[in-house]
């Protein structure tokens, strides 16, 4: 399917687009919200600015993906695959994003309020002022990862993975993230 043919049947209420593949095309600032995109191929497609609000990307590849500033609100993005994807700005409210692999993705200034991060991957991840106010960290895998600035609250479910495969607190008393080895 063609990216005309995708908007021609979004605009006839058609919202299940599950296990198509739309390798690096063009989807920026278009209005895709609610649909079902479950075990599409993404990789490199550009979703600047698109609203992509209560989407069902779970278990899609999204490898280099360009989402700055996307809404992925609500979205259900569980097991997905953003390795080194651009997610800056990008609103995650919300999202469902446990088991998700984001090794090496660029999440710099996003929204992650509310959103579940459980058993999610962020190696080497960009999360310099990103708010993650109330998500929720359990078992994430955070090794390397960029936290500076970031916005934490005291809801958080506090703990993540560290390399050695102990758990550490993900905050501490002056609610700045606590580096797990990654800088020294």
């Amino acid at each position: 399917m063609n990216l005309t043919q995708l908007m021609h049947e979004y605009n006839r209420g058609d919202r299940n687009f599950a296990e198509m593949r739309f390798k690096g095309k063009s989807l920026a600032g278009v209005d895709l919200s609610g649909c079902n995109f479950s075990q599409c191929d993404f990789s490199g497609v550009d979703f600047s600015y698109a609203d992509l609000s209560r989407v069902n990307l779970s278990e899609a590849n999204l490898t280099d993906a360009e989402l700055t500033g996307a809404d992925l609100s609500g979205a259900s993005l569980e097991a997905t695959n953003f390795i080194g994807a651009d997610l800056q700005s990008a609103s995650l409210v919300g999202a469902n994003l446990s088991g998700a692999d984001l090794r090496a993705a660029n999440l710099e200034a996003a929204n992650l309020s509310g959103a579940d991060l459980s058993g999610a991957s962020l190696s080497g991840a960009n999360l310099c002022q990103t708010n993650l106010t109330g998500a929720r960290v359990s078992q994430a895998q955070l090794e390397g990862a960029d936290c500076a600035d970031t916005i934490l609250s005291e809801e958080m479910d506090g703990y993540a993975r560290t390399a050695d495969g102990s758990e550490a607190d993900a905050i501490d008393s002056s609610l700045r993230w606590v580096s797990w080895g990654a800088r020294r």
